[in-house]
């Protein structure tokens, strides 16, 4: 048989993580980007839409991000104190 590769073990566990899509607003660091994410949420009192803004930050490996592109995270074990996502792709590149 085959031996499967790394992409297709990780698949297996893939059906737990959450996958999320962001815009990177920051890639100053080394090997880590800067991911916000708007979600639009409902307020509980007054019913009025709101966005809620969240910021993580990912695992970027290449360095391939720039500032404005659309990335898809997927979470990972903690590779740091902050950091628990990885870019799995670049969904949109900034013109």
């Amino acid at each position: 048989m085959a031996e499967k590769t790394q992409t297709e073990k990780e698949g297996a566990r893939e059906g737990r993580r959450k996958i999320r899509q962001g815009i990177v607003v920051s890639n100053k660091m080394a090997k880590t980007v800067v991911v916000s994410i708007e979600r639009r949420v409902q307020h509980p009192l007054y019913g009025k839409i709101v966005l809620r803004t969240e910021r993580f930050k990912a695992h970027d490996e290449e360095g391939q991000c720039d500032v404005g592109d659309v990335v898809e995270l997927m979470e990972t074990r903690p590779l740091s104190k902050e950091k628990r996502f990885r870019v799995t792709r670049i969904v949109e590149k900034v013109k």
